[in-house]
């Protein structure tokens, strides 16, 4: 996962990056990011080596499932190992302002430390930064998860969202967005029974789900790693491993459309159900044509894989045991996991938004 930002972005990008930014020798045990505090600048690993940890604690399912994997009981465990190329600090841009682990570096090494109010006026002023930089979070966001899906196995991480990717998607984008989609994607009703995305295979397609149900589950095979860790999980042995289920408001396909990566895992749908679908090649030519558009959906999608990251590690380790311990929710306090009050109306906006979409194909 090491360079994606300097492989995404452009020249020009980089040279601001170094103009805006400041090199700093840091020596090892260098706190970048303090678990569950906020933070004021983004960094850029140029030299040396970084670790992402979440604090051991006797009430964290997390803790103890790495510290089970390891084999023995260890003060602070590791979730990642951050290199050269990598980035520190880039989640306040996707809305959440505070972080479930901590990062500090393993030996000493050069970061370029970049105030975080620069850093958004440029996303704001310059959308196609905004739309290369917010591609190459979505990028790194995948690498995190599948570098954690495969160390921990999914179980029921996935089985309870309790926000619908739609409502990420429709924040983020213009008025405008939904009426190119709604005018250039195609209704589909697919039958009970039915795959819609293979795993390994080829995704034609970004889908909505409008209505019904379906599931995802990982098919049998030597060459997918993360079969064997479920069935070892499990106790159980199965060609079949069901890892989560998808209702309206889900969107598909949105992983192999990011990096052109292939589906780790199976969709089917499990009643009649209506989809909306974007044909990837019209989609990849608007993206590349309408900049501003493009600069909107990667931080949507890249706010929608940041969500399901943090919400792995908070739901499961430290995320919300300041008001599990008994305490009454207070609005003085930031909680971990807390969404920004302009991420909450936009999600407020985009459920409006989904209805109006809805009534416009028609879909009760």
């Amino acid at each position: 996962m090491t360079k994606v930002i300097l492989q995404e972005l452009n020249n020009s990008d980089i040279d601001w990056l170094i103009a805006t930014g400041q090199q700093q020798e840091v020596s090892a045990d260098t706190v970048l990011m303090k678990e569950g505090k906020t933070f004021n600048n983004f960094y850029l690993i140029l030299e040396g080596e970084a670790t992402a940890t979440l604090s051991q604690d006797n009430s964290n399912p997390l803790a103890h499932a790495f510290a089970s994997l390891e084999g023995g009981t260890i003060p602070e465990v590791e979730i990642m190992r951050l290199t050269r190329g990598e980035i520190v600090g880039e989640n306040t841009f996707i809305g959440f302002n505070s972080t479930a682990i901590g990062v500090k570096t393993l030996s000493k090494g050069l970061v370029l430390s970049i105030p975080l109010p620069k850093m958004n006026q440029k996303l704001s002023e310059d959308k196609g930064f905004a739309a290369r930089f917010h591609r190459a979070i979505a990028i790194i966001y995948l690498n995190r998860l599948q570098h954690l899906l495969t160390r921990l196995g999914r179980k029921n991480f996935a089985k309870s969202q309790p926000v619908r990717d739609v409502l990420y998607i429709f924040g983020q984008l213009h008025d405008s967005d939904l009426d190119w989609a709604i005018a250039n994607g195609t209704i589909e009703k697919i039958s009970a029974q039915t795959t819609l995305i293979r795993q390994g295979g080829p995704v034609d397609a970004l889908y909505f789900l409008l209505d019904g149900q379906m599931k995802v589950f990982l098919e049998s095979e030597e060459s997918n790693p993360l079969t064997s860790i479920f069935a070892t999980l499990e106790g159980q042995e199965s060609s079949r491993k069901e890892i989560a289920k998808l209702y309206k408001g889900e969107i598909l396909g949105e992983t192999s459309l990011i990096d052109g990566r292939s589906p780790y895992a199976t969709v089917k749908a499990v009643e009649d159900s209506v989809v909306l679908s974007l044909a990837r090649p019209l989609l990849i030519a608007k993206l590349q044509q309408d900049i501003g558009f493009a600069a909107r959906f990667y931080q949507a999608i890249a706010t929608l894989l940041g969500d399901r990251l943090q919400g792995i590690i908070s739901r499961l380790s430290v995320g919300r045991r300041t008001y599990a311990q008994g305490q009454s929710l207070n609005e003085q306090v930031r909680y971990e996991d807390e969404l920004d009050p302009e991420t909450l109306e936009q999600m407020s906006l985009a459920a409006t938004r989904f209805d109006w979409m809805l009534e416009r194909l028609r879909v009760s």
